[in-house]
């Protein structure tokens, strides 16, 4: 049964997270609205990341996996990405400060 973390560990995982970059954008998961939700898997004792790509045919699913691994390690034990394509990623999921980070990196949003 997954339930809502609280609100500590919540705020350590979206930290660890935003040190995850999309490998082609540049700037990480999370200000770019990859993430739609954190959840704990009590049964398994697990963080469970639903998230979505840029777009459904990304090839880069091993390197962002392995970098939330290294972003999350000491941070919980156990995790697992839900991979999600409803509602399908849009430019409006991106926060100000990924909007600040795109146009910093030439991008114009």
């Amino acid at each position: 049964m997954a339930v809502a973390l609280e609100p500590q560990l919540f705020d350590k995982v979206e930290d660890a997270l935003k040190e995850v970059m999309d490998p082609e954008l540049g700037v990480n998961i999370v200000d770019l609205g990859l993430i739609y939700d954190l959840t704990w898997d009590e049964e398994n004792n697990a963080l469970i990341i639903s998230m979505t790509l840029t777009s459904a045919g990304c090839p880069l699913t091993d390197v962002i996996e392995d970098e939330t691994a290294q972003a999350l390690d000491g941070v919980v034990e156990q995790f697992r990405i839900n991979w999600v394509w409803m509602p399908p990623w849009g430019p409006e999921k991106i926060t100000d400060d990924g909007r600040d980070m795109m146009r910093a990196l030439g991008f114009s949003i």
